[in-house]
This record gives structure tokens, sequence and C-alpha cells, in this order.
């Protein structure tokens, strides 16, 4: 008996659940993030590796990585930049990664060469075509709300 209580009662609060969480389509929402049907779009995704500059100078590069971060606000600011941010420890030799708001590879190869770290080869660039939530786009309001310092 107590199992079909159980069972009747949870078969009331499902459609409930169900209904309660359906998402609701913001159409004005998903043009202005030129999201498709599916809510997806397609961005380019650098993967930064460690390049093959020599430079010992530690102000040189300590100022070729002030550009570095620079060029990344910029590139943000534009709507150019998605996402950025550096990995850990790895054998690969990443160093970071950048989501661009492109689906050319020209384009992305052009915001790649306005950063001093790729100009002066201490980085370099392996890139792809990626298919990822439009909703990715709203992540610098987001990030801009919590963020206590600046670079």
């Amino acid at each position: 008996m107590k199992k079909l209580i159980l069972l009747l009662s949870f078969s009331l609060i499902v459609p409930t659940i169900s209904k309660a969480q359906k998402p609701l389509y913001d159409s004005t929402l998903a043009k202005k993030l030129h999201a498709d049907d599916y809510g997806m779009k397609r961005y380019i995704l650098v993967m930064l590796k460690t390049g093959p500059a020599t430079e010992t100078d530690s102000v040189k590069v300590s100022n070729i990585f002030k550009g570095h971060m620079k060029n990344i606000q910029s590139l943000a600011v534009q709507g150019k930049l998605v996402v950025a941010g550096p990995l850990g420890a790895n054998d690969k030799k990443y160093e970071g990664i950048f989501v661009f708001n492109t689906a050319s590879m020209d384009e992305a190869k052009e915001m790649l060469a306005t950063d001093p770290a790729v100009q002066s080869n201490f980085l370099e660039a392996d890139m792809y075509l990626w298919y990822c939530s439009a909703a990715l786009m709203e992540i610098n309001n987001i990030h801009n709300k919590i963020q206590k310092k600046h670079f």
C-alpha cells in the first residue's frame, strides 16, 4: 500500500516539476546572440601553446605579456573575444585558450595577429571551429558584474 501511495504521489509531482522547468524560448535574445534553432553558434577555439621565442630580458618579456593582457581586454570589449584564460601545467605545452566570436579562420588569424605575445613568438596557436551554446556570448556581461579586480 505504501508503494502505491508513493507511486501515485510521485506521478502527481513529476508532471508539475517538468512543466515548471521547461525553458521559455526568448526569440529576441536568440536573435541578439545569433543562435540557431538549437541555441548554438559557431566560434573559433584557440589553444595557445608555448612558442619558440628566446628573449630573456625580463622587462621586455613583462611588457610583451602586459600587451597580451591589454589586447585580451580590447578584443573582449569589442565583442570579438568571448572567453580567454590560462591553463594549468600540462605535457602539451598549452598555455591558455581563446574563444573568438567568429566562424572564420581568417578573421581569427587577424585577431591573433594583434596579440604581442603571438607577434613575439612567445605564444603559438592551434585553431579549431567550435560549435557551442550562443549563451556563451553573455559571459563577459556576467563576468563584469562579479569582477572586483582588473588586470
